[in-house]
């Protein structure tokens, strides 16, 4: 079946046709609704969609780009130009496949009923509910879909409340959360077996689509510093939906990211523009030795274990202090009042090479691939988004616009491939055709900080962190490193589960 080709397209002012999906055929129910409407633009608390950003930069963007409004009329489950969205739009043609792959997985068709969709989802949020007001923005965004698509309104007063099957999604929420190489066909086998609150395999792959998914848009969240929003319809301009105070947020303190200082170190700061120069000049270099001479295959895996150990030694913004012990208070009383939709709150990440520990053994990716093994069974299970994040996976890694800062004319393959591989290194995942060596050249330990960070600990990212690195690139080369992180991490979530749920049926 060839998903992408239809024969629906429309024509923009001064751009060229842009085909539809068959989805839209499927959806028009949806869409009918926002036919008359003008696209609602939230109002955030603070300036701008995000902390981090200036609003200029990411109002022009939307501003010029008629296509984005047209795909949040398609594609939106809000109807509306959300805060998420609009840092995403610096990008518009991966917006474009994350659009599309989310409506599919909350709006169309697909094994799971439409209210579970989105109680998973907050079961998701308040896995990293320890970030102070983004957990009531993303929480009460699928609380409202929740009840709209039909949920029944005493689920939020915890787990308890919930049917068993919903429950004993938790053990595969929190390792694919934090520690997904622990995933075994034994925890598949537990959620499959027969009985009244078992899960069929169809049903499990959407769920597992579903937990990485939002997993990975934490990531993207908090380290593009996306801030809470208003709401135009509600009078004093902003609500905090609180089903029996299950999310005590404060919404209206400005985001304290802003001001956050990280002590005991200033990330080895040097001039901006020779911090750039150094790094064309590391780029050019690696590319002429990788035609004079090709490492060994045993130099690699030595160079991958070398790369695997030091990031135990790549600290995370909460190391450096970098919120005062007020703001780690306020963190505590928001995870127990949202522990209800999770058990053991306190289980978190740890690194994949624990010092002083047995090792695992390394995830071999040419043993188990996206492309050869994980996608045809996900496809096979839940029909048609195997193509959909196959399509989103090779738009973010391909992406390019062949420029660097002020620099033009750049082929940036080898640092989108470090960014992703170094990621999926962080999980324990080697490629045997990469050399991990170019990791340590193309990124400095200041990016090394921010990419652990926001892929491990999205809720302790600071504005510090985001600024510290790359200071001479455009805000949307630094959106485009976080999307490469955002997906990066969901691939590596779901190569996990898929490779557990493949030992399941063999």
């Amino acid at each position: 079946m060839l998903l992408f080709k239809w024969p629906l397209c429309k024509t923009f002012k001064n751009g060229p046709e842009v085909y539809l999906t068959p989805y839209t055929i499927l959806k028009l129910k949806y869409s009918k609704m926002n036919k008359d409407k003008r696209i609602r633009v939230s109002q955030p608390l603070t300036r701008g969609p995000s902390a981090f950003i200036p609003e200029k930069e990411v109002v022009q963007a939307n501003t010029v780009d008629e296509r984005t409004n047209f795909l949040v009329e398609e594609y939106s489950t809000s109807g509306r130009l959300d805060n998420i969205t609009q840092v995403m739009s610096l990008h518009t043609q991966y917006l474009e496949s994350f659009l599309r792959s989310q409506f599919y997985m909350l709006r169309m068709d697909g094994p799971l009923p439409l209210p579970h969709r989105h109680y998973i989802a907050i079961m998701v949020r308040c896995v990293h509910a320890a970030a102070r007001h983004q957990c009531s923005y993303l929480i009460n965004m699928h609380v409202d879909e929740f009840l709209k698509t039909g949920g029944i309104a005493e689920w939020l007063n915890g787990l308890e409340y919930v049917p068993q099957r919903l429950k004993n999604l938790n053990e595969i929420n929190k390792l694919l959360a934090h520690r997904p190489w622990l995933i075994t066909k034994e925890h598949i086998q537990k959620l499959v077996k027969t009985g009244e609150n078992n899960w069929s395999l169809p049903e499990l792959v959407h769920a597992v689509v579903l937990l990485a998914h939002y997993h990975a848009l934490a990531s993207f969240v908090f380290g593009s510093g996306i801030n809470p929003e208003r709401d135009p319809e509600i009078s004093n301009g902003f609500r905090l939906i609180s089903v029996n105070n299950f999310c005590v947020c404060d919404l209206a303190n400005d985001n304290n990211i802003e001001n956050a200082s990280l002590t005991g170190s200033n990330f080895g700061i040097v001039d901006s523009l020779s911090e750039l120069e150094a790094l064309m000049e590391r780029m050019k270099r690696l590319q002429e030795e990788r035609e004079d001479e090709e490492a060994s295959q045993e130099e690699m895996t030595t160079r991958f274990e070398k790369e695997k150990k030091e990031s135990l030694f790549v600290v995370s913004g909460d190391t450096f202090h970098s919120f005062p012990h007020s703001d780690f208070e306020d963190d505590m009383i928001i995870t127990s009042d949202v522990s209800r939709y999770i058990e053991d709150p306190g289980f978190g990440y740890e690194d994949f090479a624990r010092r002083g520990e047995e090792h695992l053994p390394t995830f071999r990716a040419q043993d188990y691939t996206w492309e050869n093994h994980g996608f045809s069974l996900v496809n096979r299970l839940y029909s048609d988004i195997g193509h959909l994040l196959d399509e989103k996976f090779r738009m973010v890694y391909n992406l390019t616009y062949n420029t660097m800062a002020t620099h033009e004319d750049v082929d940036t393959t080898m640092l989108r491939r470090a960014l992703f591989n170094y990621v999926h290194c962080m999980f324990g995942i080697r490629y045997d055709d990469y050399d991990y060596g170019e990791v340590n050249q193309l990124l400095e330990r200041s990016l090394k900080v921010y990419i652990k960070t926001v892929t491990c600990y999205p809720e302790r990212t600071t504005k510090r962190m985001y600024d510290s690195y790359w200071r001479q690139f455009k805000h949307s080369e630094k959106v485009h490193v976080n999307l490469l992180l955002m997906e990066a991490r969901m691939q590596a979530e779901l190569l996990y589960a898929l490779r557990a749920i493949t030992r399941h049926l063999t």
